[in-house]
């Protein structure tokens, strides 16, 4: 298996967002690089996904969007957490906390199938 299937990582795309906007403010084709990078290549996340999580914590006040020029001067959507996105990503980290927890109960890592 060679990537993540947006299934199991859908409720956390937010979180993978909201860490790197804890970094510094971004864009969202900046955004997508990273994730993917730092998934070494395994989550790819996908334009229609990533804008519409934007748009989805802006509208709960998690992100804040502004206009900037970019390099080349190209005008740029950044975005940039809010003091409720930082607590809202702690949040979801306890949460995955508690589901990785769960889940690894049922992982049987030395099963042999005949």
């Amino acid at each position: 298996m060679g990537g993540i299937s947006s299934d199991v990582i859908r409720g956390y795309n937010d979180t993978l967002i909201l860490y790197l906007l804890l970094r510094e403010p971004s864009y969202g084709y900046e955004i997508s690089k990273q994730i993917k990078s730092l998934s070494e290549d395994k989550y790819i996340i996908k334009e229609t996904t990533l804008y519409s999580a934007f748009t989805r914590m802006e509208k709960n006040g998690y992100v804040e969007s502004y206009s900037a020029e970019g390099t080349g001067g190209k005008k740029r959507t950044y975005y940039k957490i809010t003091e409720s996105g930082i607590k809202y990503y702690e949040e979801k980290c306890d949460e995955w906390n508690i589901t990785k927890e769960v889940i690894e109960k049922f992982i049987d890592n030395n099963l042999q199938v005949d």
